[in-house]
Parts: C-alpha cells; structure tokens; sequence
C-alpha cells in the first residue's frame, strides 16, 4: 500500500506569503489551537520577524522539523557507523511521550520531523541533550577508529569559552535549526524534502531504498530500521495530554 506519493515534492520551505496563507489552515496536532486567532497571529508575526534568527522555542508542544549539522559538514555518520546514537535519541524521546513522525540521517546531518508532547524538559532542551548525546557516541567511535588527527581537527574547532565549560570537540555546528509545522500543507512538504534527501545526494535512486530514513514506511507500509508514525495517524494524537 502506498501512503504518499514522491510526485508531491518540494526542495525548499514555501515562501513567506504561502506561509502566511498555511498559517490560516486548521492545524490538526494541537487541539484548539486555532481558537485563539489574535493569539496565533502574533506567534506567527514573531515566527518570521526571528526566521533567520535561531532562537529558543518557547512552545510547550508541536510538531517541528527539526535538522542538526556535524561541524564543517564532516560525514561523521559515515566515519563512524553510530546511526543508532540517533536511533537511541529517538527511543528516549518516544519513551517520554514524543512521536516521530519522519526522519533521515545523512552523512553529515540529521533531520527529522518530531511531536513533542507537553513535558517538563523545554524542547530546545530536549534537543540539545540528544545532540550532546550523539556528539559524544560520535567522538568515542573516532577514538575507537583510531581517527586522532581527525579528532584534532575538532578540537582545534572549539572556541575559548566553550573550552573554559570543558567543550572538548566541536561535533556539529551550534544550535539546530528548526521550523513548526502549522498546517499540514507544511508537513507534508517537509516528509517530502526529507524523504528525498538521500536521492538528491546520489545515496540512493529510490527513496525507500536508503536505510536510515522513514521513506520506506510512507512508500511501501512496512516499517524500516526505525518504527516511526505517519503525519495521518498523528492527527488522533492531542499533544498537549
């Protein structure tokens, strides 16, 4: 059974004024999120005063999509073989009341598009705990490799105050990237763009045919190396529970 087609895709985010228009779209992962319109219209307006800006997410929950990038764009994914550091990530989040709803890791990057539920831990938290995480399975597999001058190299990368708070190496490029996904417009072309990522870099012809993605469960129904949820089951979920 196939659950979406490749025929719908997009490479970049929709422009602002399409943003705009998605943003008066019924939002189906948080309830009654719309019946508050004054209120979603300034969050909407600060959204895109601070695009360019990475900034902290003050939203309790929502679903994200979310990308972190290895320093220099080093494939560190390739080198080292630690796909399942995400794959664990993954595992706490979901364990904490999170969903993943589509994901690739590439050789150098991550993305992914997750729910966060209502919890204790902010979401900027919760993410930069599973990139320090993953920053250090990574630098123990280049130890283990044998990869000194790479590692180096690295440390070379850290700047003074982070090695006075005892930063070590610089595994991936500060801070994450993140954009809400308001409308379900807006999801899908984001599962798209991650779906397809691996195609574009000439990893694979076809996108359920790389490994570390999600693809393969939206193209054939049958789960790959990590189970995830589809953007249509998501909507029976209310994740501010």
């Amino acid at each position: 059974m196939i659950i979406f087609s490749a025929a719908v895709s997009a490479d970049v985010s929709p422009p602002l004024a399409e943003d705009s228009a998605a943003c008066m779209v019924s939002y189906p992962f948080r309830r009654n999120y719309l019946s508050n319109y004054p209120l979603v219209f300034f969050r909407f307006v600060c959204n895109l005063a601070l695009m360019t800006v990475r900034r902290k997410i003050v939203e309790c929950n929502g679903v994200f999509f979310i990308t972190f990038t290895c320093a220099h764009w080093l494939p560190l994914f390739t080198i080292t073989g630690a796909y399942d550091a995400v794959y664990k990530w993954f595992d706490f989040l979901k364990k904490n009341g999170h969903h993943i709803v589509s994901y690739v890791i590439m050789p150098s990057h991550v993305h992914a598009v997750i729910a966060f539920s209502t919890s204790k831990a902010s979401i900027n938290t919760l993410v930069a705990n599973g990139k320090r995480f993953i920053a250090y399975e990574l630098v123990k597999r280049l130890r283990l490799n044998g990869s000194d001058e790479l590692l180096k190299q690295m440390a070379s990368w850290v700047n003074k105050n982070d090695q006075r708070h005892n930063k070590f190496h610089e595994v991936f490029e500060p801070s994450f990237d993140r954009k809400e996904c308001y409308s379900m417009k807006f999801l899908i072309q984001k599962v798209n763009y991650i779906h397809l990522n691996p195609c574009k870099s000439r990893l694979t012809k076809m996108p359920e045919d790389y490994p570390h993605s999600s693809a393969r469960y939206y193209f054939t129904g049958v789960q790959g190396l990590y189970p995830v949820i589809t953007y249509m089951e998501l909507q029976d979920i209310d994740l501010g529970m």
